[in-house]
């Protein structure tokens, strides 16, 4: 019998230029987002300050002053007031830091003391702890860069928060000339809605962080903890980060509060997280207000989520991210949800805020 004839079957595939030119613009802006990303970071984390600060701002011009003199008097009385704050307190935290260092580094010394061999092995310190300090030494080195690092960022972040305060309305008549006609209703309405919601972050933020720093300097003040300025900067810090931050800080204080006693350490315990309840649960809704209506729940997805993508900063700036979401919500997606949804989320961030 004769063999079937095979046919060769051949596919074509027609890529067009335009396409072609749409995939290399695709990679180049993630190599651009790559590349840039802490910059874009330092713009977003601007924008956040030039948000707070624009009603300040505005207050001002409302009462004859320029622009550009208002925005220059309200930076320099923030350079002035952190630099004096930091002039007046450098030495003792200066001290406190090297004493909390020395007493860290007993602590950490006993605790390997009383660790199985295997444990102590495990974690690189031997029977004499040098492998653990070769890796605290390489860890100071990185803070060390972290810090000059960080000092550079802050300086242009805060150049760029005042030349965005200055040309505030240029800036947004300029950005809203993309959106489209028909869509710039919308576009004006989220973004009043978006800068309520950011100044309510920030300076309830600031607010929440000052409070918690003079709670815990005047409580580890009174239990005689060493080192409670520095301690208390931490928690300060620390709080910045809602819910879970000011919790975290607690590990420094504890640990230092284990230099005078056990108890003294159970107690400092103690009142962490008696202040932490009361901080989230009045002190918290007090600074905000009704504007930032997020869940304990919500607040930690979104810094989780925030930290995984672009580390600590980008944690931050997720959280007035995810509070804007409701008012993208009512103004943007009411017609695609179904009828009642809005509605009842509505009920439901009443209810989180009454």
């Amino acid at each position: 019998m004769a063999e079937p004839v095979r046919r060769s079957h051949r596919i074509a595939v027609d890529v067009r230029w335009p396409t072609i030119f749409k995939l290399l613009a695709t990679a180049a802006l993630v190599w651009v987002w790559l590349t840039l990303v802490q910059l874009i970071l330092v713009l977003v984390v601007a924008v956040l300050l030039a948000v707070t600060l624009n009603p300040i701002v505005d207050w001002f011009e409302r009462r004859g002053w320029a622009r550009w003199s208002a925005a220059a008097l309200i930076f320099i009385s923030l350079v002035v007031l952190l630099g004096g704050f930091g002039w007046l307190t450098w030495t003792s935290v200066n001290e406190q830091a090297s004493y909390a260092s020395s007493h860290f580094s007993q602590l950490e010394h006993d605790l390997l003391e009383r660790l199985p061999p295997w444990v102590r092995d495990a974690a690189g310190g031997g029977g004499s702890g040098d492998g653990v300090q070769s890796s605290l030494a390489m860890w100071g080195l990185r803070f060390a860069r972290s810090a000059v690092s960080a000092i550079v960022v802050s300086v242009l972040g805060l150049i760029l928060t005042m030349y965005l305060v200055v040309e505030a309305q240029a800036t947004s008549e300029w950005l809203l000339a993309f959106v489209p006609k028909d869509k710039r209703g919308k576009a004006e309405q989220t973004i009043g809605e978006a800068q309520r919601v950011i100044f309510a972050y920030v300076a309830g933020n600031v607010l929440t962080s000052v409070i918690a720093t003079v709670v815990v300097l005047i409580l580890l003040s009174v239990m005689r903890v060493p080192a409670a300025l520095l301690l208390a900067l931490i928690a300060g810090l620390f709080d910045f980060v809602p819910v879970i931050g000011f919790i975290a800080s607690s590990v420094f204080a504890v640990a230092m509060s284990l230099t005078v006693s056990p108890s003294t350490a159970l107690i400092v315990l103690g009142l962490y997280i008696a202040y932490h309840m009361i901080e989230n649960y009045v002190i918290s809704p007090w600074a905000y207000g009704d504007r930032l209506k997020l869940s304990n729940v919500a607040v930690i997805l979104a810094f989780a989520i925030g930290g995984e993508l672009a580390g600590v900063i980008g944690a931050l700036i997720a959280l007035p991210i995810a509070a804007a979401y409701p008012a993208i919500e009512r103004i943007w997606l009411r017609e695609k949800l179904p009828e009642d949804t809005v509605r009842e989320h509505q009920e439901l961030n009443s209810e989180l805020n009454a």
